[in-house]
């Protein structure tokens, strides 16, 4: 081979391999091997005296071209490192220092948020949380809860019947029954989850939403320890300023019965009132179907609205926006 034809061909793989050094010890073994006493442009360097008069000043300008060039080349693909540029690269190199992209982290749902505070308050007051199916029959649904046959609650346009005795439970009184179909007094739990009915969907009602229910059985359980457990809870839930009142209702799982009540305010002062759900206490009734004696024990149970306290305490106009999944939404909470 020609030396001109060397030095081209050493110039070409000496790029070749630079593209690939990566480190400072990579660097270091191209240098050696291309630019060292020992290297290829030493070499080519020493083939100059053996070439004719006539062809020395061409290929010694091109050895002389040739060393410069990889000397620059060398010199820069060392900044490149020592900044922390990785081979290939283009572009400025990245600056370690300067805070990074945060990342967009999930988090978890409002409702579930509220959920997990409930059952903490209500741990703080002695409840142990309870779970219950979903798909449930009419005894437990119904039958159980004094809700006779001809009861209006039972008419199919009202309820999510999957067959004449199955149905998607309609309250999470259900698991009340449950438990104590298996539990001997005292007995003091909650209960959350989903229930259905086939309301018309607006700003204040959907056909699924989640409701907290409470149950206390023992010996001398009156309405006054009903009052103050719901009144400490809307408390600690919506703060110590906040206001409950107690309307006489009706159901047929509790007698006496109530409507729980709480006070809000406007942006302007004025105040006004929010039904959070209802209680009372346990119907005899109730209390003979699941085998306690009704004589002996007593109870309170409350059945509360878990979307109408997340609307109330985040200032939520229309209950839609917590099952649209619309991230610009849920990120606020």
């Amino acid at each position: 081979m020609s030396l001109l034809k060397e030095i081209q061909q050493v110039r070409m793989d000496a790029a070749v391999e630079l593209e690939k050094v990566g480190d400072a010890e990579a660097l270091e073994a191209w240098r050696i091997r291309y630019l060292g006493s020992k290297g290829a442009v030493k070499a080519a360097m020493l083939r100059l005296k053996n070439v004719s008069r006539e062809e020395k000043p061409a290929l010694g300008q091109a050895a002389n071209e040739l060393k410069n060039a990889l000397s620059e080349a060398f010199e820069h693909r060392k900044r490149r490192i020592s900044e922390g540029a990785a081979p290939g690269r283009r572009g400025p190199a990245v600056d370690v220092t300067l805070p990074g992209t945060r990342p967009r982290i999930g988090h978890t749902h409002v409702i579930t948020q509220t959920i997990e505070e409930i059952c903490e308050i209500f741990a703080r007051m002695g409840f142990i949380v309870a779970t219950g199916p979903e798909v449930e029959d009419e005894h437990h649904n119904f039958e159980a809860l004094n809700i006779p046959p001809a009861h209006p609650a039972r008419d199919p346009l009202d309820n999510f019947y999957i067959d004449d005795k199955t149905m998607l439970r309609s309250q999470t009184s259900t698991v009340q029954i449950r438990v104590m179909e298996n539990t001997t007094p005292p007995v003091r739990i909650i209960s959350l989850g989903r229930v259905y009915r086939p309301d018309t969907v607006d700003a204040t009602h959907s056909f699924m939403f989640h409701q907290v229910e409470g149950l206390y059985v023992d010996e001398g359980v009156t309405m006054a320890d009903l009052k103050t457990c719901l009144d400490q809870f809307c408390k600690a839930y919506f703060g110590h300023e906040v206001r409950t009142c107690f309307r006489p209702s009706f159901f047929p799982f509790t007698e006496p019965s109530a409507e729980v009540d709480i006070e809000f305010h406007r942006p302007d002062g004025t105040a006004y009132w929010v039904e959070l759900g209802g209680c009372g206490m346990v119907d005899p009734n109730v209390l003979e179907a699941v085998s306690y004696d009704s004589e002996r024990y007593t109870g309170y149970a409350f059945g509360l609205g878990i979307e109408r306290m997340v609307m109330r305490k985040h200032h939520i106009p229309d209950i839609r926006l917590l099952f649209e999944n619309d991230v610009r939404f849920l990120h606020q909470f």
